[in-house]
Parts: C-alpha cells; structure tokens; sequence
C-alpha cells in the first residue's frame, strides 16, 4: 500500500490571510509493502485521514492521508516541492500516530 501526505496550513496568522506556499503542492509518499503487518499499519493512518497541529502562535498545520496508485505516487513525486522543513510532522505520524513535537 502506498500513501500520500500532503501538507496545507489552514490556519495563519500572516497580514494577508494567506500562506506563501498556498497553491503549492507540498507532499511525502510512503510505500508500506505488502504485508499484513504494514497493510494495518496503512490502515490505521488511513483511517484517520487527518492530522493537525498547532503551533500556538495562530498557526496550524494539516496533514491529509490518502490511499495512492504506484502511478499517482510518482507525479505526486515529481510535482511536489518537498515539505516545507515539516518531514518531522510525517515521522511523528508515522512513529506515534499523530503529531508531537
């Protein structure tokens, strides 16, 4: 199973309203294997769907979960302009199952 990560901030607290890197594509793809082991782990995630994380100075961040074909995967790869520094964000997700600093 392969997973995508994409990032968005849908809170900030910027003078316009708007985040600089609204519009881009700020995504990780994981492949999980094929295993039972890593398919319940997938699933898990997947179930979930989405995580969030404030930063307390009237920002967040959020994280969507989806389910990606092998094609998908590779343009979400190639289109992606990397994680904006937040690759920490994936790994506590990955390792904890949410976001913790």
């Amino acid at each position: 199973m392969i997973l995508s990560f994409e990032l968005s901030m849908p809170n900030n607290n910027a003078w316009n309203g708007k985040w600089t890197g609204e519009g881009t594509l700020y995504a990780i793809v994981k492949n999980f294997g094929r295993g039972k082991k890593a398919n319940v782990k997938a699933q898990q995630l997947l179930d979930k769907g989405y995580y969030r994380y404030n930063f307390g100075d009237g920002w967040s961040a959020g994280i969507s979960v989806e389910s990606v074909s092998a094609k998908d995967s590779a343009k979400l790869r190639r289109k992606s302009a990397g994680f904006c520094g937040y690759d920490w964000m994936v790994r506590s997700i990955l390792e904890h199952g949410k976001i913790q600093t």
